[in-house]
C-alpha cells in the first residue's frame, strides 16, 4: 500500500454549522440543554485532590512504581482534568468568563504543564475554523506526518510526545494572543505547583505528575481520543467521530464529540441527552465503541496515518481572540 504524502481536502461547509439547525428545528427541547453546570467545579476539586493525594502516596515507591501508578491511575485523572479544562474553555461552569478561566487554571495545577488559558483560545478557533490549518491547532503539520512516516514506531512516538507535539504547533497560530496576564498567571500557578511537589513530596512524586500527563494524552488507550475525534477512521468524508464506550463514565462524556461540536454550549452532563434527541442524525454516522481497539488500530494499521485528516482552504481572516 502506497503511503500518503498529503492530507485530504474538502470544499464542503463544516457539517457542525448545518446539522444543529436541522436538529433544533425538529427538537427545540435541545435548547434547554444549553447552559452552565457549577457542580463541575466540585468535580475539578475532587480530581485535583486525588491527583495530589496519589502523588503523596507514591513518594514511598521506587521510580518504576510511580510510572505504573501514573499509567493505571494518573493518566485517567489527568485526562479527566483535560476534560474539565475543556469545559472551562467553553465557559460552561460559571456565568463570568474570568471565573471559568480561574477554574481552568485550578484544574491545570495538577497537570504539570501550564496550558489551560492558551488552550481556551486555540480551542475556540478550532471550533470556528475546523480544518483550516492557520487557525486550527488540532491539525497536525506535514512535518509531524513526515517524521512519523506512518510506521508503528513513528506513530507510537507521536502519541507518547503528543503534549510536546501540540506545543510545537502554536507558532503557526498567528491570530491568537500568545502572552498576557492570564497566560502568565497560568504559568506561575502550575509551575509553582510543580516546584511544590518536587520540594515537599520529592522527585518520585514529581515523576508521577509528569508521567501522568504524558500517559493521559499519549501512549495509552486514552490516547485514542485524539484519533477518534477528527481522524478519517471510517471513510474519506466524515471528519468527526463520537465514542460511546464505557470510559465516558470517567471521561465525563468527552467521547460525545459530534454532539459537542454541534452544540458546544451544552455542558458534559447533557451531551447524552443531545445524542438521544438527535439520534436520527447521530445513529446514521460512524462512531467508535472502544478507545483501546482504535488505539491499536492507529498504531498498526497503515491505512490510518497522521495525514488522515481533512483540511479546508483558508477563506477569511478572523479577528484576534482576546
Amino acid at each position: 500500500m502506497a503511503k500518503r504524502h498529503d492530507f485530504y481536502y474538502t470544499e464542503e461547509k463544516d457539517i457542525h454549522f448545518i446539522r444543529p439547525i436541522e436538529i433544533i428545528k425538529e427538537h427545540p427541547e435541545v435548547r434547554n440543554y444549553i447552559g452552565k453546570n457549577p457542580a463541575t467545579f466540585i468535580v475539578i476539586t475532587v480530581l485535583v485532590s486525588l491527583q495530589f493525594g496519589i502523588a503523596y502516596g507514591v513518594k514511598f515507591l521506587p521510580w518504576w512504581g510511580a510510572l505504573i501508578a501514573a499509567y493505571v491511575f494518573g493518566a485517567f485523572l489527568v485526562h479527566a482534568l483535560f476534560v474539565m479544562v475543556h469545559e472551562c474553555s467553553h465557559n460552561l461552569i460559571f456565568q463570568r468568563k474570568q471565573m471559568n478561566t480561574l477554574a481552568g487554571i485550578f484544574a491545570n495545577s495538577a497537570m504539570f504543564f501550564p496550558s489551560s488559558v492558551s488552550f481556551q483560545r486555540y480551542h475556540l478557533k478550532h471550533h470556528a475554523h475546523q480544518g483550516i490549518h492557520e487557525f486550527d491547532a488540532d491539525l497536525p503539520s506535514k512535518r509531524e506526518a513526515e517524521v512519523a512516516n506512518n510506521t508503528f514506531i513513528g506513530k507510537a512516538m507521536w502519541l507518547l510526545f503528543y503534549p510536546i507535539v501540540q506545543t510545537l504547533r502554536l507558532p503557526r497560530m498567528q491570530e491568537v494572543k500568545h502572552l498576557d496576564k492570564w497566560v502568565v498567571l497560568n504559568f506561575v500557578i502550575v509551575v509553582g505547583a510543580d516546584v511544590a511537589v518536587w520540594f515537599l513530596l520529592g522527585p518520585i512524586s514529581f515523576v508521577y505528575i509528569v508521567a501522568s500527563l504524558f500517559f493521559s494524552v499519549g501512549l495509552h488507550p486514552l490516547g485514542a481520543r485524539w484519533v477518534q475525534e477528527h481522524f478519517l477512521t471510517s471513510d474519506e468524508v466524515q471528519e468527526t467521530h463520537s465514542y460511546y464506550g464505557p470510559l465516558n463514565l470517567i471521561a465525563f462524556n468527552v467521547g460525545y464529540h459530534n454532539e459537542h461540536h454541534d452544540f458546544p454550549s451544552v455542558p458534559w452532563n447533557n451531551l447524552p441527552k443531545v445524542k438521544k434527541a438527535g439520534e436520527k442524525w447521530y445513529n446514521g454516522i460512524a462512531s467508535h465503541n472502544s478507545w483501546t481497539l482504535l488505539w491499536l488500530r492507529f498504531l498498526f494499521d497503515p491505512k490510518i496515518s497522521i495525514y488522515s485528516r481533512m483540511l479546508r482552504r483558508r477563506q477569511e481572516k478572523p479577528a484576534k481572540t482576546k
